[in-house]
């Protein structure tokens, strides 16, 4: 594979989704915090802040996923509606750079996209005056971006063999799944059915436990886990993106254009 190829494509599809005025996203935002800053206090019973802290980061991780859907989705199956992959593929790039530019390219525009959220929140916090921990929320935002590039890989691979409808569905199931990934293994255990119990085993090793990721319910009260633990799931993620990388390349070079 080639470096510079890979980082050409990355560069266009970042370039491409810009243009699909995604960023706008980021005044929705602001709107939606400013607003909940000026309202929740006439209907919190001083609570206006810690409820501001929750809903901010909730927002920056709810719009983080939807764009993460509706664009890793449809990054493949939008250049074979257009037919413009005929030409990606008949030139001397490799379906596993396109892939991987395809995915770092994403992966950076929703670096670019949290990073601009997060600043926006951090600064509308301290222009009220609203304290937060700063460094716990920081490190939530960053495996924010881990979980989100996880499920960008999701889309991904599923956008390699179905619609862009189906994939962005199935990409949402997968996410809503892996975040719920530890309670259906626990409710396998409570049961007292084998089968029931191997199956619910089975989903959690297959689905992706994104509850590895989210870190928002401690941070806002300034907790975080062990660094050790910290460390490990970060390699989690990165090994989880690397196979769902492969498995796509691996259909990808399959199909016939």
């Amino acid at each position: 594979m080639n470096l510079k190829r890979i980082l050409t494509i990355s560069s266009n599809v970042f370039l491409e989704v810009v243009r699909d005025r995604i960023l706008y996203i980021i005044g929705v935002f602001a709107l939606l915090l400013m607003a909940s800053v000026r309202l929740l206090p006439e209907v919190s019973a001083g609570l206006e802040n810690k409820i501001i802290l929750d809903f901010g980061i909730a927002m920056i991780s709810f719009l983080g996923l939807l764009i993460t859907v509706f664009v890793s989705a449809n990054l493949l199956n939008k250049e074979i509606e257009k037919r413009t992959v005929y030409l990606l593929v008949s030139k001397p790039v490799s379906r596993a750079e396109l892939i991987i530019g395809k995915h770092w390219g994403i992966s950076l525009f929703i670096a670019i996209l949290v990073l601009a959220m997060t600043l926006l929140y951090f600064g509308i916090l301290s222009f009220n005056k609203i304290s937060y921990p700063f460094t716990s929320l920081s490190i939530t935002v960053i495996f924010l971006w881990l979980k989100l590039s996880l499920i960008a890989a999701v889309g991904i691979l599923l956008g390699v063999f179905t619609s862009s409808l189906l994939a962005s569905l199935l990409t949402f199931g997968v996410y809503m799944m892996g975040s719920l990934s530890r309670d259906l293994l626990a409710l396998g255990k409570l049961s007292q059915n084998p089968a029931l119990e191997q199956i619910m085993s089975g989903l959690y090793i297959i689905l992706p436990d994104l509850a590895r990721l989210d870190l928002k319910n401690q941070a806002v009260y300034g907790y975080l886990p062990a660094s050790s633990v910290l460390i490990s799931n970060t390699v989690y993620a990165i090994l989880y993106m690397t196979l769902l990388l492969s498995l796509s390349i691996v259909i990808f070079w399959r199909r016939e254009f």
